[in-house]
C-alpha cells in the first residue's frame, strides 16, 4: 500500500460542511486541502489551503485543479458523474466513479442493494403521472414518493396515504421521475459507516440510533442499544456494499431496524455522513480522520468508543444557542461557518458526552 506523505494535497469536490470537517482532520495529519466548488459560499474553503471556484463542466478549471492535487475525493454525492469521469484518469479518485453513479440515483441504489442481496423496502419507479398512479397501487399505502435524484433532508419527497391527491403530489414533485417506497413500520433507524483502505481492509464504526424530524436527522446516539445480531447485520450490509463498489474511502448506509429483528437498507452515501459526527469527540478515530486515512492510503484507525454521546444537529436559528451550549461542561460544539441561518439549513451540531448521553 503506497501512502501519500504528509504535505501532499487532497482535492475535495464540494465545499460544504463535510468538506470543511474533512479538511480540518486532514490538517491534523499534515495534509493540505484544495476545494473545488462552484458556489459563492464555501464553509470548506474557509479552512483549506486553496479554492477553485468554477463550474462542474469547466474542463480547463478541472484540469488545472487536478494538476495541483495528489488525490481527489468528494464530500457529497451530487457531483456530476461526467465531472468525476473527466478527473479519474488525471489523479486517483477515491471513492471511484461507480459509487457516485449509484448513490445519486435512488432506483440505481435500490437495484444495487438487490444485486448484493441486501433487503430494502418494496419500491416501484414512475416516469409519468399514469406510471406514478400505477406505482402507488403496486406498492400500496402508506408509502413515500421521492424524486430519484437530488432530494435530501426531506426535500423532494412526499408521504402518501389512501386519501392522497396523487395528481397534486405528482405536480409538487416536479412531474419528474420518482420512486415510490413502501412505508416501513420500523422499531428504530440506524446507520453503518464503513471505511475501506487501499489494501481492501475494512473497519466499521458502531451503528448509532438515529432520530429524524421533518426528514432531517435530529439526533444520533451511541451506544445505539442494538443487539449483537442487529450490529452484525448492519456491519454485513456496509461491508458487502463497499466491497461490491470496490470503493476506497467511506460509505454510509442508512438503515431501518424492523420490529422482527431485520435490517433493511434505505439509502447510502459514499462520504462522511451526518450520523457519524458523534465520532469527532467520542471515538478513537473520527469519521473524517478515517476518511483521510483511507483516501491517502494510510492504515485505518481504531474505532473504540471512548464515551457515550448524543449528537444533535443545529438547524436554522438553533445555532443561536451557541452561548448556552458552550456553558455545558460535557458539550462539544461544532459550527460550520455559514453566514445565513435558514429554515432547514444545517448550521452546526453539538456532541454531548458522558452522563449527558445516558
Amino acid at each position: 500500500m503506497t501512502a501519500l506523505a504528509p504535505g501532499s494535497t487532497i482535492g475535495i469536490l464540494g465545499g460544504g460542511q463535510l468538506g470543511r470537517m474533512t479538511a480540518l482532520a486532514a490538517g491534523n495529519l499534515g495534509y493540505r486541502c484544495h476545494i473545488y466548488a462552484p458556489e459563492e459560499e464555501s464553509p470548506a474553503a474557509l479552512v483549506s489551503a486553496a479554492w477553485t471556484r468554477a463550474a462542474w463542466d469547466d474542463q480547463a478549471a478541472l484540469s488545472a485543479f487536478a494538476a495541483k492535487v495528489d488525490v481527489i475525493t468528494y464530500e457529497f454525492e451530487n457531483v456530476p458523474v461526467a465531472c468525476a469521469e473527466f478527473l479519474a484518469p488525471l489523479k486517483p479518485l477515491r471513492p471511484g466513479v461507480e459509487a457516485l453513479r449509484v448513490a445519486q440515483h435512488r432506483e440505481r441504489e435500490k437495484r444495487f442493494f438487490e444485486r448484493i442481496g441486501v433487503p430494502t423496502a418494496p419500491f416501484a419507479v414512475a416516469q409519468d403521472e399514469a406510471g406514478f398512479v400505477a406505482a402507488v397501487r403496486k406498492v400500496g399505502t402508506p408509502s413515500i414518493a421521492k424524486t430519484t435524484t437530488e432530494g435530501y433532508d426531506g426535500k423532494g419527497q412526499a408521504r402518501l396515504d389512501a386519501s392522497s391527491d396523487l395528481a397534486a403530489i405528482w405536480a409538487k414533485l416536479g412531474r419528474r421521475e420518482v420512486i415510490v417506497e413502501g412505508f416501513v413500520d420500523f422499531a428504530a433507524e440506524a446507520s453503518v459507516i464503513v471505511a475501506r483502505a487501499l489494501d481492501g481492509s475494512t473497519v466499521c464504526f458502531p451503528p448509532p440510533r438515529n432520530v429524524h424530524r421533518q426528514g432531517i436527522l435530529h439526533t444520533s446516539t451511541i451506544p445505539g442499544g442494538f443487539s449483537p445480531n442487529i450490529v452484525r447485520q448492519a456491519e454485513d450490509v456496509g461491508r458487502r456494499a463497499i466491497e461490491a463498489l470496490n470503493s476506497v474511502g467511506l460509505l454510509c448506509v442508512e438503515l431501518f431496524v424492523t420490529r422482527d429483528g431485520r435490517v433493511l437498507a434505505n439509502e447510502m452515501a459514499p462520504r462522511p455522513h451526518n450520523s457519524g459526527h458523534w465520532t469527532q469527540d467520542a471515538c478513537a478515530t473520527s469519521q473524517f480522520e478515517q476518511f483521510v486515512r483511507a483516501v491517502c492510503g494510510l492504515p485505518l484507525g481504531p474505532v473504540t468508543v471512548r464515551s457515550p454521546v448524543v449528537m444533535t444537529n443545529l438547524i436554522g436559528d438553533e445555532a443561536n444557542q451557541w452561548p448556552a451550549i458552550l456553558e455545558e461542561p460535557n458539550a462539544k460544539l461544532h459550527l460550520y461557518g455559514k453566514r445565513e441561518a435558514r429554515t432547514g439549513r444545517k448550521m452546526g451540531h453539538v456532541n454531548r458526552l458522558g452522563a449527558a448521553a445516558t
